[in-house]
């Protein structure tokens, strides 16, 4: 998908939990953190020319410090997000910079995804799709996540998760093979 194609999905999925344009636009700040984030990893992506790309980093650097100071969500340009992102509230959401997350996800607020562990385990999550992370819930290490899955409120995933895993708790434990049907 494209730049535009990407901005798109994430302003739909907001519609789509009964958001208004003007409401979306101007009083969202989840939305404003997923579409800065868009613009920077697009120019970290295609600008190569350093005579462009060092003056637009450096803006996209004050902007993004802007929005996270404002809103609370730090999302990193270098984060590989995929369509249809959603941050149901805002406040407290800190992302690595390494972090991937799949298509069609939902992050509540409070969520951290990081860095974590020790020799082969110390890395950073790569998450499928159609995720959905409940409020406070932090993923963190060199786990992968499955797809549909749900991360209960205030887990700690420290371990890999298979397909339509439900897990809850510290250290989050899989509770059900539903899925994140329904809270997508």
């Amino acid at each position: 998908m494209n730049l535009f194609q990407l901005i798109r999905s994430d302003f739909r999925k907001h519609q789509k939990y009964g958001g208004k344009f003007f409401v979306i636009i101007f009083f969202t700040q989840g939305f404003w953190a997923i579409f800065q984030h868009r613009i920077a990893h697009f120019i970290y992506l295609k600008i190569t020319w350093k005579l462009f790309r060092i003056p637009l980093l450096f803006f996209i650097l004050i902007w993004q410090k802007t929005i996270e100071i404002v809103s609370g969500i730090s999302i990193g340009y270098s984060v590989k997000i995929g369509h249809s992102f959603y941050i149901g509230h805002f406040g407290g959401i800190i992302i690595n910079s390494n972090t991937v997350i799949g298509n069609n996800c939902n992050i509540s607020q409070g969520v951290t995804i990081g860095v974590s562990g020790y020799n082969e385990k110390r890395g950073i999550p790569i998450l499928g799709d159609e995720v959905y992370i409940g409020a406070n819930a932090v993923v963190a290490g060199k786990i992968v996540i499955g797809n549909n899955v749900l991360i209960g409120a205030c887990s700690m995933v420290k371990d890999s998760l298979p397909d339509n895993s439900v897990v809850m708790g510290v250290p989050a434990i899989i509770i059900s093979q539903r899925g994140s049907k329904g809270y997508i």
